[in-house]
């Protein structure tokens, strides 16, 4: 008996030497959280995923989408398509590439569904306000009205057979911000869903979108910004989300905030194209939860424009999202049935049925 265990060890010994190579193997691809933080679209990104050793690489790949699109779509960047389309308004059509066109698009589509409370040729209102440069100012009424002229979304000719896109008035400008964001999101998810990962959440500044459930297998729970938190990070709500988008818009986001320590007023980024002026339909904040980030990121617009009776009924028309919108009183206004997904954590909002 001892010589047949004698005989028997070293057998043993190569089997498990033979398997080794593979147990480490899978030791070393065991799937794991790997993340990335980089600004780009004008804000700040983190992508979480959780996948093997690969995983670096593969969010390498998404931040390579992302910065594709920026190169495309900012109008800050001066040989973006969205730059030289504004160079050549009132001159001539200007060619751009397929995810340009894309956006612009499905921009134009929400204009008309909105009856232009979605208008992405706002950018001469943008300009002149300047709230997101380093000196914005309030300007004259007079001031407004002059550059309303070039506000009109039915102005962009698109050519589907050239792929251009044209401006009608020279002078007119667009700006893609409050969409672009949320295509990226949707171009991120496309890229980490190719390379096969499972978990995932996008955190695109106020655009969260979440790729399957949490590793344990539970939804994600994603908090929703109380807009008078006074700069720190404070939820009002909670609410859970399985493949999908969370959007929020808000007046709390940016605005000339030396004007807003002297009189009160603020001033915010989100124009109502039909005044030239910062949307103010009794809003501090919106959320939308769609499947597609680029429908949040527009639908979160409209909604605060338009205001909550018009925006959350335009929600439940189009019927591919739920939202919420939030009043200066504090108080939660739902599209039907979203209220029983949110988990309201803040005593001092309600929920109006």
């Amino acid at each position: 008996m001892k010589r047949y265990i004698a005989k028997a060890c070293p057998m043993a010994l190569a089997i498990c030497l033979l398997f080794l190579p593979i147990l480490q193997g899978c030791a070393i691809n065991e799937v794991r959280e790997h993340s990335k933080n980089l600004f780009a679209l004008n804000t700040w990104i983190n992508i979480r995923i959780y996948a093997g050793r690969e995983g670096p690489k593969i969010i390498d790949s998404a931040v390579r989408r992302i910065e594709e699109i920026e190169r495309r779509m900012s109008v800050t960047i001066k040989d973006s398509d969205v730059s030289r389309i504004n160079d050549n308004a009132g001159i001539q059509p200007v060619k751009v590439h397929e995810d340009t066109f894309k956006v612009i698009e499905k921009a134009l589509e929400y204009a008309k569904l909105s009856k232009g409370a979605f208008d992405i040729t706002v950018y001469p209102i943008v300009q002149l306000w300047g709230i997101t440069t380093e000196h914005p100012r309030v300007p004259t009424d007079e001031e407004i009205r002059e550059k309303l002229k070039f506000v009109d979304y039915q102005k962009v000719i698109l050519n589907e057979d050239e792929g251009t896109v044209y401006l009608q008035e020279k002078g007119m400008g667009i700006d893609l911000g409050a969409i672009a964001k949320g295509y990226a999101a949707d171009e991120v998810v496309r890229v980490l869903r190719e390379e096969g990962v499972q978990h995932a959440l996008i955190n695109m500044g106020g655009n969260v979108i979440v790729v399957g459930n949490k590793p344990n297998g539970q939804p994600w729970r994603i908090g929703i910004q109380d807009p008078r938190s006074d700069g720190v990070q404070q939820h009002i709500a909670v609410v859970e989300a399985v493949n999908e988008s969370v959007v929020s818009s808000g007046d709390y986001e940016r605005y000339i905030k030396d004007v807003y320590q002297k009189t009160g007023v603020r001033y915010h980024h989100i124009f109502d194209p039909a005044t030239g002026y910062p949307a103010n339909q009794g809003l501090m904040a919106t959320t939308v939860v769609a499947e597609n980030s680029a429908d949040a990121d527009a639908l979160s617009t409209i909604v605060f424009v338009m205001g909550a009776e018009k925006g959350l009924g335009l929600v439940e028309q189009i019927g591919n999202a739920e939202a919420l919108a939030v009043t200066v009183d504090k108080k939660i206004y739902t599209t039907k049935g979203f209220d029983r997904r949110l988990t309201v954590t803040n005593e001092e909002y309600e929920i109006v049925p």
